[in-house]
């Protein structure tokens, strides 16, 4: 119990930093935002339902009660659901679903950038609302936090991850307080509970206006898919804990305490911030300070929501493999990615200084968050049948259902693609076209290597076994994993080092690394396959390594084990090992089409900007490397 209360606890430190965040703005938006609602008791009202609803139906619903379901070895996200349904959706012709989850991966990092722009800039506003002559310092501010905020991030979040439980739950607090406050004076407000006035609200809206509204209501529930994202770090059982006890009142509350502010104040005009006007003038200092913070906490666990992203893309084939640095001894999940790092915060800085205000950058927010809830909805279809068992009535009932209420939301939010939401969408589609690309070029180059002229195993033993004379070294070479069971054809570069020396290394070993759509592997990560043994003479091994797409895949160190344990002919000081690595040359057949040309030209320039292979697995760090320069020609 002590155990699942902790985890809870850090749960609302981690994942609803950003929903717990969108009281700051979103109702600015319904209210005040694209024309003015008007202020009537029915539109407060119905406004105010449709926030309720979307909270309950979108993210305890569909997130809270089913899509945590759906854990890949207890882990959760876009990329554990890819790994889930890999195998099965290829063999059911389920290609474009794939698609869409990388696609989902890229508007994840739209959201990345407009979270943490939109976030502290809201918060910081607060200072315009205490003291007006102040007004102009909200920009210099939000670029001074959001400088720091990057800055530090190289640290680690180790230390200040101590404080986001805390404060966060002092903010939920608060929050609620302030709400129940305003509902004291205006408990008609409650009626929001029923459905009808949330219904009436978009009936009687022109078509227009009801997109309008419901795309700024989908700023409500935005951050709620880190529920599944984060789900590996917690758990289920913890994160629905802190969303139905402390998360989820709060935030009814607030929403509710804001409706009842407008309820008694009729006729307000827009231009402040709805969320400040419920604070008493003499907090208003403090609760811009609290809210900072809060900000700052939403806006770290979408970076570091980045950081994991780009780790298991690059693990699962999907990205360049770029440096990544842990920032913690003991655990393996809290990294650094600077490429990353520096990308967000010149695009979050780029968001204020164009957009300036929280109101106008809210036009290009949701619209990253709404295909995520679309495409997550439809990836749940296969999840349900192949792996619940559902029926397809149950399945056609709920995910139908929720795919809809997800696509209106998505239609809604594309009304303000011109306005911002453009920001997110080419951000989305440049990354699917990076890891697309990237997935192609590395199969196309796979491809290339296996249609290579070369010595099948057989005949390199008989060579081995045959030759009196050899070079006295321990030689490892790392091998694509398409040849990883080598019953045919040795590795092209074995063939390589043959034609050009005409000589064999006393001992080979040939490591593949594997990875499987799986987080962790359990068990035995290895596999030794013997081609040639003997003392005299040396010997020939295979090992095929594995490594889940959420471990640091650190190859030397599993050899070295292996050497120590004696079960792979290495000696156990890797100063005596020689890796021998190929650098393609790569070349363009004349048969590419120009869509593939422009392809692989992509695909040349990332292959210059990413780690070697040999590198990334943690070769080369202890060991001798000695490089072969292959040509490969791609078709």
């Amino acid at each position: 119990m002590r155990k699942a209360l902790g985890a809870t606890l850090g749960a609302i430190g981690i994942v609803y930093g950003d929903i717990g965040t969108s009281p700051l703005y979103a109702l600015d938006q319904i209210f005040f935002g694209h024309g003015n609602t008007p202020q009537g008791v029915e539109h407060v009202l119905g406004g105010i339902s449709l926030v309720i609803w979307a909270l309950a139906i979108i993210v305890a619903f569909k997130y809270a009660a089913l899509v945590l379901r759906a854990d890949n070895d207890g882990e959760g996200g876009l990329f554990a659901l890819y790994g889930l349904l890999h195998d099965g959706a290829l063999r059911h012709g389920g290609r474009w679903l794939l698609w869409g989850l990388i696609l989902g991966a890229g508007l994840l990092f739209g959201d990345g950038i407009i979270t943490p722009a939109i976030s502290v800039l809201s918060a910081v506003e607060g200072v315009s609302v205490a003291t007006p002559e102040l007004s102009h310092t909200v920009i210099p501010i939000t670029l001074l936090l959001l400088t720091i905020l990057f800055a530090i991030q190289s640290r680690g979040t180790h230390e200040v991850g101590k404080v986001f439980s805390p404060v966060l739950i002092l903010w939920f607090m608060v929050i609620a307080a302030l709400g129940a406050r305003q509902i004291l004076l205006a408990p008609q407000i409650l009626a929001a509970f029923n459905p009808v006035h949330g219904l009436r609200f978009l009936l009687e809206s022109d078509f227009r206006d009801a997109l309008l509204a419901l795309g700024a209501v989908m700023l409500c529930v935005t951050g709620g898919e880190a529920m599944y994202a984060d789900m590996g770090h917690f758990g289920a059982l913890p994160i629905r804990l802190g969303w139905f006890l402390l998360v989820f009142p709060s935030l009814l509350l607030n929403y509710l305490g804001q409706g009842a502010y407008l309820l008694a104040h009729a006729g307000i005009k827009g231009g402040g911030s709805l969320f400040y006007s419920l604070v008493p003038h003499a907090a208003l200092f403090p609760m811009v300070i609290l809210a900072t913070l809060a900000t700052i906490i939403a806006s770290q666990a979408l970076i570091s929501g980045a950081f994991s992203l780009v780790s298991q893309a690059v693990r699962l084939g999907l990205f360049p493999r770029i440096r990544i640095h842990h920032t913690h001894e003991e655990h393996t999940g809290q990294i650094y990615v600077g490429f990353i790092n520096w990308l967000l915060y010149a695009g979050c800085v780029g968001l204020v200084l164009a957009f300036g205000s929280s109101g106008a950058l809210a036009s290009a927010y949701g619209l990253s968050v709404s295909g995520v809830m679309v495409i997550t909805s439809i990836a749940m279809v296969p999840v349900s049948r192949l792996l619940w068992r559902w029926s397809m009535g149950k399945v056609a009932l709920v995910w139908g259902g929720l795919t809809v209420v997800n696509a209106l939301f998505l239609l809604a939010s594309t009304l303000k693609f011109l306005e911002g939401g453009y920001v997110p969408f080419t951000i989305g589609v440049l990354v699917f076209l990076v890891m697309i690309t990237w997935q192609w070029g590395r199969k196309a180059t796979f491809d290339a290597y296996s249609r290579k002229h070369t010595m099948n195993m057989q005949e390199l033993a008989e060579l081995h076994r045959a030759s009196g004379h050899f070079v006295d070294r321990n030689a490892i070479l790392m091998i694509p994993k398409h040849l990883r069971h080598l019953t045919d054809h040795a590795p092209a570069l074995m063939q390589l080092i043959w034609d050009r020396y005409g000589v064999l290394p006393r001992n080979l070993l040939f490591v593949t690394v594997n990875h499987p759509e799986v987080p962790y592997i359990h068990g035995s990560r290895y596999r030794v396959t013997v081609f040639e043994q003997d003392k005299e003479r040396g010997s020939i091994l295979s090992v095929e390594l594995s490594f889940g797409f959420m471990e640091e895949p650190n190859v030397e160190a599993v050899l070295e084990e292996m050497a120590q344990q004696q079960e792979i002919d290495l000696p156990t000081d890797r100063r005596k090992w020689i890796v021998h690595v190929s650098q393609e040359n790569l070349l363009a057949s004349r048969k590419l089409g120009l869509l593939k040309r422009q392809g692989f030209r992509l695909f040349v320039w990332l292959r210059q900007q990413s780690q070697p292979a040999y590198y990334y697995y943690g070769l080369g760090v202890g060991v001798q490397l000695s490089a072969e320069i292959m040509p490969v020609t791609v078709r």
